[in-house]
C-alpha cells in the first residue's frame, strides 16, 4: 500500500498534527469547512422541501397509501450505497464517491419531479437514496481525515447549523412553490443548487485528499457488497409486504427477513443488535435515534394538513423549530468542557426526543392549539442535536484511522436501517388503521383515517426513543 504526501503548502493539516491551527474556520480549514457544509446545506434544503411538498405530491399521484414508502424507499437504497461508499473511501479517498453521489442525487430529484405516478416517484426517491448514501459517508471520512480530534465536535456542530437556514426558508419556499407552481418544481429546481457546492468545495477537497494518506489497493470486498445488496432488497421486500396487509404479503415478508437479518449481522460491528458495550452500542443508538425521530417527523406535515386543515406551507413550518433547535443542541455538545458529559448528553437527548414525539401527538386533540406541535418539535431538535452529534464524536474516537470509512458506513447504515424499519412500521400502522384512504384525506380536517392512525405512530416512536435512553449507558466500554 502506498500513501500520498502533501503537495502544497496550503494543504489541510493531518489530524495528527499537534500545532495550533485555530478553529474550523481558521486559515488551513476555512475553505474545506465551507465546502463540505455547503453540501450538507443542499441535503438539508432538499429534506425540508420534500417534507413540505410530500402530502400534496402523494395525494395528486393517488398514492397516499404509499406515503411512508416514499420516505423509506430513500433509505432502502441508501443501505447499499453506504457500504459501497465506505469501501470506496477507504481505497480511493472520499473525493470520487462524494462527487458521484451528488450527481446521482440530482438525477433522482429529476426522476421524482417528472414522475407520472407514485411508483415512479418512489423510484426517483430511491435513486436519491443511492446518491445520498455515497455523499454522507464521504463527508464523515473527510472529517476523520482532515480535522484533528479536538475540532471534530465543532465540525459536526457546523453540520447541524447548516440545517438552520433550510429549516427557516425551506418550508416557506417549498410551500409557496407547491401552492402556486406545483409540487414538481420543488424537486426539479433543487438540482440547480448542486452547482454551488461543486464550485465551492472542489479545490479544497482536492487539496485535502492530496494531503492525506489514501490506500491504492483496487477492488471492493465482494462479501460486504453482496450483504449490502441483500440488506437493501430485504428491506424493500419487508416494506412491500407491510403495504399489502394480506396473506399474500407473508411470502415477501419472510423472504425479506431472510435476506435482511443475516445481512445486518454481517455488516454492522459484532454485538450491535444486542447492544454490546462501546462501539456496537454507539452504532445501534444512531439507528434508534434517527428511526424514532424521522418516522414521527414524516407524518407531522400530513397530520397538520389532514387533521388540522393547515396549508402545506404552515404544515411544513411546524418542523422549522426542530431544525433550528437541532443546531443549538449540536452546538452545546461541542462546547469546551462538554466532553466529560458525553454519555449524559446522549441519554438526555433521547429523553427530550421522546417528550417531543409525545407532545406532537397532543395536537390530535382538537382543543390543543396547532402551535404545540412546533413547540414540541423544538424540544426534540435539541435532543437530537445532543444525541446524534455526540454519537458521531464517540464513533470517531473509537475508530482506528484505517477503519474510519467502514465505521462511518456502519454508523450511517444504522441510521438508514432505523429509518427503513421504523418509517416502514409507521407506514404499516398508518395503512392498517385506515390512513391510506385518499378520499378521506381530501376531505380536509379529520381525514386520512381516524386520528388513531397518527396516535399509534407517535406512541410507538415515543417508546422507541425511551428504549434508546435506557440503552445509552452501554456506550462506555466495560
Amino acid at each position: 500500500m502506498t500513501t500520498a504526501s502533501p503537495t502544497s503548502v496550503d494543504a489541510v493539516p493531518t489530524p495528527s498534527e499537534e500545532t495550533d491551527q485555530g478553529g474550523v474556520l481558521g486559515g488551513p480549514y476555512r475553505a474545506l469547512t465551507l465546502g463540505i457544509v455547503s453540501v450538507v446545506l443542499l441535503l438539508a434544503f432538499e429534506a425540508t422541501a420534500v417534507n413540505t411538498a410530500m402530502p400534496v405530491a402523494a395525494r395528486q399521484l393517488d398514492g397516499l397509501g404509499l406515503y411512508a414508502f416514499a420516505f423509506s424507499g430513500y433509505f432502502t437504497t441508501t443501505l447499499f450505497a453506504l457500504v459501497v461508499s465506505g469501501q470506496w473511501c477507504d481505497r480511493r479517498g472520499p473525493l470520487q464517491p462524494l462527487f458521484t453521489g451528488i450527481a446521482v442525487f440530482g438525477a433522482g430529484l429529476v426522476v421524482a419531479g417528472a414522475a407520472p405516478g407514485m411508483w415512479v416517484f418512489v423510484a426517483g426517491r430511491a435513486v436519491q437514496g443511492l446518491g445520498g448514501g455515497l455523499v454522507i459517508v464521504a463527508l464523515y471520512v473527510v472529517v476523520g481525515r482532515a480535522y484533528p480530534e479536538r475540532l471534530r465536535p465543532a465540525v459536526f456542530a457546523a453540520f447541524s447549523a447548516a440545517w438552520v437556514l433550510p429549516s427557516i426558508v425551506g418550508p416557506v419556499v417549498s410551500g409557496a412553490v407547491t401552492q402556486h407552481l406545483g409540487w414538481r418544481w420543488v424537486f426539479l429546481a433543487v438540482p440547480v443548487l448542486i452547482l454551488l457546492p461543486l464550485a465551492v468545495m472542489g479545490p479544497a477537497l482536492r487539496r485535502s485528499e492530496r494531503a492525506q494518506p489514501v490506500a491504492t489497493s483496487a477492488g471492493f470486498d465482494r462479501r460486504r457488497t453482496l450483504l449490502a445488496a441483500m440488506a437493501a432488497v430485504g428491506a424493500g421486500l419487508l416494506q412491500y409486504a407491510g403495504q399489502r396487509l394480506d396473506l399474500l404479503g407473508l411470502l415477501p415478508a419472510v423472504a425479506g427477513a431472510a435476506l435482511l437479518v443475516p445481512a445486518v449481522l454481517g455488516l454492522l460491528p459484532a454485538g450491535t443488535l444486542r447492544a454490546g458495550r462501546g462501539l456496537p452500542t454507539v452504532i445501534l443508538l444512531r439507528g434508534v435515534a434517527a428511526g424514532a425521530f424521522f418516522a414521527a417527523e414524516a407524518f407531522i406535515p400530513l397530520m397538520m394538513v389532514t387533521q388540522r386543515g393547515l396549508s402545506p406551507t404552515l404544515a411544513g413550518l411546524t418542523l422549522t423549530s426542530g431544525g433550528l433547535s437541532w443546531a443549538l443542541g449540536s452546538m452545546l455538545q461541542g462546547r469546551p468542557g462538554a466532553e466529560r458529559y458525553r454519555e449524559a448528553m446522549i441519554r438526555g437527548g433521547f429523553v427530550l426526543t421522546a417528550v417531543a414525539i409525545a407532545g406532537a401527538a397532543l395536537v390530535l386533540v382538537p382543543a390543543v392549539p396547532a402551535w404545540v406541535a412546533a413547540a414540541a418539535w423544538g424540544v426534540g431538535g435539541i435532543g437530537m442535536g445532543l444525541a446524534v452529534a455526540s454519537i458521531s464524536v464517540l464513533m470517531m474516537r473509537l475508530s482506528a484511522p484505517e477503519d474510519a470509512g467502514a465505521n462511518s458506513a456502519s454508523l450511517q447504515m444504522s441510521d438508514a436501517l432505523g429509518n427503513v424499519l421504523l418509517v416502514g412500521l409507521a407506514g404499516v400502522l398508518f395503512a392498517a388503521l385506515g390512513g391510506g384512504s385518499v378520499a378521506a384525506a381530501q376531505e380536509g380536517t379529520g381525514g386520512a383515517g381516524s386520528s388513531g392512525a397518527f396516535a399509534a405512530i407517535f406512541l410507538t416512536m415515543t417508546g422507541v426513543a425511551l428504549l434508546g435512553a435506557l440503552v445509552s449507558g452501554r456506550v462506555r466500554k466495560a
